[in-house]
């Protein structure tokens, strides 16, 4: 009888501990309380050089991603993939959020260049990022002509593409005592920016290891604008769209979800993209899987000389 009774009070013990660890809404717990810079990269080839420099490192999985926390440059960090996409993004830049003590926020990665000015292999560390496929879908009233909704007009501060109208996104944020503000822009800190315009003299890579050599001496471009959203850019006419209405440097499928993220919660950011194709304004077929390792190493190295001068 007692060794029963004993039984079951484990039972009971143990089943109470799996439903409290299942409440949904709980905080959850720290995995580690060492403030540190949470360097973000989309997918594998992004993190590679980063990972590798890194010492001192511990991986941590949450929900399938795998946080390293170490050492980079003598800074304590954490790093983690994204995922491609801005879903991605914004759920696993809150994950790293929720789960370590995060100071900043950086990112590292390749982009699509809009700005003719720029070439492959630059690498730009824009203020301010802005999520551009957050579109009214306007109705066709004749032929190439678009009427969106009367009540939405005053938002709609950005020339359409056909029936695609950006607006801007609602954002709560911790500074604003849970008030709803409508923004397109989300800014990069100022101290960090301050440190990039520092660094823009990084010597970048310019060939590959098979030799595959671009046509310019690639550089580090600090300021302007870059854009974000849910496709693929590989048109020429929405290349030069992207530019002329958002007077954007580049564009990519994460940062802006990044950046939104961390200003809803009081965290410093910015992001530095080096670019690995032209978003359709090449004269060939799109230059991405060319240049993929290139650009990525090439702002992972900048991102390197940030962190030793931060």
């Amino acid at each position: 009888m007692k060794r029963r009774l004993i039984l079951l009070l484990l039972a009971a013990g143990l089943l109470a501990g799996c439903a409290s660890s299942a409440q949904p809404g709980q905080p959850k717990p720290w995995l580690d309380t060492v403030p540190r810079m949470a360097v973000v990269s989309a997918f594998a080839p992004e993190l590679a050089l980063l990972l590798s420099q890194t010492g001192q490192r511990r991986e941590y999985t949450v929900n399938g991603i795998t946080f390293t926390t170490g050492v980079l440059q003598g800074k304590p960090v954490v790093l983690f993939q994204s995922g491609v996409s801005m879903v991605n993004a914004a759920m696993n830049t809150q994950l790293a959020l929720d789960r370590f003590q995060v100071t900043h926020v950086v990112f590292s990665g390749i982009a699509g260049g809009v700005n003719p000015s720029l070439h492959i292999g630059d690498v730009t560390v824009a203020q301010r990022w802005g999520q551009y496929l957050e579109v009214v879908m306007a109705r066709e009233t004749a032929p190439g002509q678009y009427q969106p909704p009367q009540r939405m007009a005053g938002e709609l501060k950005f020339p359409n593409f056909g029936m695609m109208y950006t607006r801007p996104v609602g954002v709560r944020s911790a500074g604003r005592a849970g008030e709803e503000e409508d923004r397109f822009w989300f800014e990069a800190d100022p101290k960090m920016l301050a440190v990039a315009r520092s660094i823009q003299g990084t010597a970048l890579a310019d060939c590959d290891a098979a030799r595959q050599c671009l046509a310019h001496k690639p550089r580090v471009v600090v300021g302007g604008n870059g854009v974000s959203g849910q496709a693929f850019v590989d048109n020429a006419a929405f290349r030069e769209y992207a530019y002329r209405t958002f007077n954007a440097n580049v564009l990519d499928m994460e940062t802006a979800a990044t950046a939104h993220v961390a200003y809803s919660n009081g965290v410093p950011f910015i992001a530095f993209r080096s670019l690995s194709d032209l978003a359709g304004g090449g004269p060939g077929e799109n230059e991405m899987e060319t240049f993929l390792k290139l650009a990525a190493d090439n702002s992972a190295k900048v991102l390197l000389a940030f962190l030793a001068a931060w």
